[in-house]
C-alpha cells in the first residue's frame, strides 16, 4: 500500500505514507512485544489463548492503532487526506480487514469494558471531529473511526455481527469513494457544483450517504438495528442509548454532505463555474453496489430465511 500512497510523489502524499509506514511498524511491534510478553508469563505463544492481562492490554492497543480506534485515530485522517481517492478506499475497507480479523481471533480474551469504552470514545470523536471539516476525504476518515466504534461494541458479545457491520460498511463507502471518483470530487466547495455533471450519479449518492448514516429504510440502519438490539439483551440498555445518540453526530455532517451534493446552494457571492454535464454511461459496478447500499434491509428478511 506504500507505493500507491506516494506514487503521485507529492510532498503530503510522501508525509502521509511515511505516517502511515510509521504507524503501522510500531503497532506491528506492539503485537509481537505482547505475544512475547504472554510467552514469558506463561509459556505460551499461541495468540489466541492470551490469558495474561498486561499482554492482553498490550495487543488491544496494537490493535486499536492498527484499525485508527480511539484514543490511537490521530494517524488515519491525515494519511486518508494525502491519499488519492482510490488508495483511501483501500486504506478505508481492505486495509481494515487483517486487524479486525486479528481481533476477532482473539475477542474473547479482551477485556470488554475496554472495548466498550473505546467504541463509545470512537463513535463520539469520530462524529465530534467531522463536524467542521471541509475536505471529504477527512469527513469519510472520521466517518470510517466512527463506524468502527459500533463494530468494537459488539465483538465480544456477538462477533457475526461485527463482521455483518463491516462488510456493509465496506459496501457503502466503495459506492461513495467510486462515485466522487467519477465526479473528481475532493472538497465540499467543488461538490456544490457536480450536480450538474450527473444529476442521476448525485441523487444516488444522496441516498448513500444516508445509508451510511443509518437512516431506514436503508441498508445502513439494518447493522445499528441488530447492534442495539443485542446490547439490548446484554442488559447493556444505556451503552446502546449512549452509542445511539452519538451517531447523531455523524447524521449531521452526512446530511452536509448530502445538501452539498444534491439539494441546492447554500447562498454565496463569488461565481462558481458550471461544470459540463458527463453523457458517457455510469459505471455498472457503481449502479449494482448503489442498489445493494440502498436496498438491502428490505431485502434482510428474504436473504435471512434463504
Amino acid at each position: 500500500i506504500l507505493p500507491l500512497i506516494s506514487k503521485s510523489h507529492h510532498p503530503r502524499a510522501v508525509e502521509a505514507a511515511t505516517k502511515y509506514f510509521l504507524t503501522q511498524a510500531a503497532a506491528s511491534t506492539l503485537l509481537l512485544f505482547s505475544s512475547m510478553t504472554n510467552a514469558w508469563y506463561t509459556g505460551q505463544w499461541d495468540i489466541t489463548q492470551l490469558t495474561h492481562p498486561l499482554s492482553c492490554l498490550i495487543l488491544t492497543s496494537a490493535i486499536a492503532m492498527k484499525l485508527g480506534l480511539a484514543p490511537f485515530h490521530f494517524w488515519f485522517p491525515e494519511v486518508l487526506q494525502g491519499s488519492p481517492l482510490t488508495t483511501g478506499l483501500l486504506l478505508s475497507t481492505a486495509m481494515k480487514l487483517p486487524p479486525l480479523a486479528l481481533l476477532l481471533m482473539t475477542s474473547h480474551s479482551l477485556n470488554p469494558n475496554l472495548l466498550t469504552c473505546m467504541a463509545i470514545l470512537s463513535a463520539a470523536l469520530g462524529g465530534w471531529m467531522g463536524l467542521n471539516q471541509t475536505q471529504i476525504r477527512k469527513i469519510l476518515a472520521f466517518s470510517s473511526i466512527s463506524h468502527l466504534g459500533w463494530m468494537i461494541i459488539i465483538i465480544s458479545y456477538d462477533p457475526k455481527l461485527t463482521l455483518l457491520n463491516f462488510y456493509l460498511y465496506a459496501l457503502m463507502t466503495t459506492t461513495v469513494f467510486l462515485v466522487l471518483n467519477t465526479n473528481k470530487t475532493l472538497k465540499l466547495s467543488t461538490l456544490m457544483t457536480t450536480w450538474t455533471k450527473n444529476p442521476p450519479l448525485n441523487a444516488m449518492l444522496l441516498l448513500t450517504l444516508l445509508s451510511l448514516a443509518g437512516l431506514p429504510p436503508l441498508t445502513g440502519f439494518l447493522p445499528k438495528w441488530l447492534i442495539i438490539q443485542e446490547l439490548t439483551k446484554q442488559s447493556m440498555a444505556p451503552t446502546a442509548m449512549v452509542i445511539s445518540l452519538l451517531s447523531l453526530l455523524g447524521l449531521y455532517f452526512y446530511l452536509r454532505l448530502a445538501y452539498c451534493a444534491t439539494i441546492t446552494l447554500p447562498p454565496h457571492t463569488t461565481n462558481h463555474m458550471k461544470q459540463w454535464h458527463i453523457h458517457k454511461p455510469t459505471n455498472t459496478s457503481i449502479a449494482i453496489l448503489t442498489v445493494a447500499s440502498t436496498m438491502l434491509l428490505p431485502m434482510s428478511p428474504m436473504l435471512s430465511s434463504i
